[in-house]
């Protein structure tokens, strides 16, 4: 599994649209945000919705910039993301 992402990590979230329900709001997916805090490890809703079973994974708070989202704004969006669904994004420079 992915290593665990820290408050003030960027992530990137997931750009996948399955024919199955999953829990990664359209208008976020593909979008680079920064991680919040952790929400704890839980069971993933997508897996039980389809009668599976699986570890408990990390659930992350996640904030978007208005800008990033919608192309406008000033406010933000914080919505809470399991880690399957993140990847970390490189900071240019850091090599993290």
């Amino acid at each position: 599994m992915a290593e665990d992402f820290q408050p003030g990590d960027r992530v990137r979230a997931s750009r996948a649209d399955p024919p199955h329900h999953l829990r990664v709001p359209r208008y976020v997916r593909g979008a680079v945000g920064t991680v919040v805090e952790q929400q704890g490890r839980h069971p993933v809703p997508d897996d039980r919705a389809r009668g599976m079973d699986g570890e408990p994974q990390m659930v992350y708070a996640v904030r978007f910039a208005a800008r990033e989202l919608f192309g406008h704004g000033e406010h933000a969006v914080t919505v809470d993301i399991w880690q399957r669904h993140l990847e970390r994004v490189e900071d240019e420079g850091t090599g993290r």
